[in-house]
């Protein structure tokens, strides 16, 4: 796996690092970021097109919010290797919100709105366009990109080998990228905490769609991935809820998406 690692400072350095990166991202896997002394690593998603949804594989466990099954496109985008962790937002922010502390554990207890505010602040540090995940982003990455194997759940069939839920966390939090990654090296995409998206909530369309973006409007965002304090059937790759944006808890956190 190639990596690239930016130390991101001052401005024109900044812009020159980031441009150095797009320059060098068609023969890299990943970027390392480094912001106040914090890395961080971003993961190349291949663009490609996959089903959406309620597909075989998830079996009965499908809720009707997952149907139907629709075909998207997207372009290549990165997304983070791990949800944010505490010490990056301290880092970027000056607090922890978090219910359960640990440097290394995901952040939580952060809404919609304050992830919008963390982004704000981390653009502004680094010159970049660092985003949430939209919804089919973030479930074509959790189902392994061009490279699935169409797992249950993002790395495996088993829920106790690539995440933290109700029947193994001990009702907390777990320090991020302890459990194996699925096949883009990507953790914690089933279980540990909730993550945002950019996404209003709505219900699916069956016509092919390419870089959805969901609603123009709508009252809840979209949450993915399941956590700590849920069963497996809710970290599955195609299980979709949603929460107020200004909802917050010590179950939901996020994880940064980039534009390739």
């Amino acid at each position: 796996m190639k990596r690239i690692k930016l130390l991101l400072g001052l401005s024109f350095y900044l812009m020159s690092a980031v441009v150095q990166a797009q320059e060098q991202s068609d023969s890299s896997d990943v970027v390392e970021f480094s912001v106040k002394g914090v890395s961080f690593v971003m993961v190349a998603v291949e663009g490609g097109t996959f089903k959406m949804g309620a597909t075989s594989e998830q079996s009965s466990d499908a809720s009707e919010e997952e149907k139907p099954v629709h075909e998207v496109t997207l372009s290549t985008f990165y997304i983070a290797e791990t949800e944010v962790t505490q010490e990056l937002w301290q880092a970027v922010m000056g607090y922890n919100p978090s219910h359960f502390k640990g440097k290394l554990r995901p952040v939580e207890n952060v809404s919609w709105d304050d992830c919008q505010d963390f982004i704000h602040e981390l653009n502004a540090l680094t010159g970049c366009h660092f985003r949430l995940p939209t919804e089919a982003e973030w479930e074509f990455a959790a189902r392994g990109g061009n490279m699935t194997t169409n797992h249950k759940y993002s790395g495996g069939n088993s829920i106790y080998n690539i995440g933290w839920c109700n029947s193994n966390s001990v009702s907390q939090t777990s320090i991020v990228g302890t459990k194996r990654p699925n096949e883009l090296g990507i953790f914690d995409m089933s279980g540990n905490v909730w993550e945002w998206c950019q996404d209003w909530y709505g219900a699916y369309s069956s016509e092919n769609q390419t870089n959805p973006t969901g609603p123009a409007t709508g009252y809840y965002r979209v949450r993915r991935g399941g956590g700590w304090g849920g069963s497996s059937r809710v970290c599955r790759v195609s299980a979709r809820y949603s929460s107020s944006p200004s909802s917050s808890s010590s179950f939901l956190g996020l994880r940064l998406a980039l534009c390739y």
